[in-house]
């Protein structure tokens, strides 16, 4: 089974290592190569962990910083990386569990008259 990956996003510190401790500074050196980014899209692109990046931007960072890819993202296992199998994903039931739903049913409701 293969553990789920997931990554570190590390421009922050390479930018730090750079010299560069502002998202301003990297606007305009982006701008050179040809990616036009808004000043709040920088700031999420710094700040946060993107979860789309085209590769121009990544190659346009890659060059602007000199670093390698191994630098800027890190690639980690998932937190709670084991995978489940269940009926619902077309695995059937995972080995020892009971298919039956057992004490997670309702109770039958019962109707008194008055």
């Amino acid at each position: 089974m293969m553990p789920k990956l997931d990554y570190r996003w590390h421009l922050r510190e390479v930018m730090a290592t750079r010299g560069m401790f502002s998202t301003t500074d990297l606007r305009p050196l982006l701008a050179e190569r040809g990616i036009d980014l808004s000043p709040s899209q920088t700031y999420r692109l710094v700040v946060e962990r993107p979860e789309r990046l085209s590769l121009k931007t990544l190659m346009a960072l890659l060059d602007i910083l000199g670093c390698t890819m191994d630098e800027l993202i890190e690639p980690v296992a998932a937190a709670g990386s084991r995978r489940r199998h269940s009926a619902a994903a077309g695995g059937g039931p995972a080995p020892g569990k009971d298919t039956g739903l057992g004490d997670l049913r309702p109770k039958r409701a019962r109707i008194v008259p008055e």
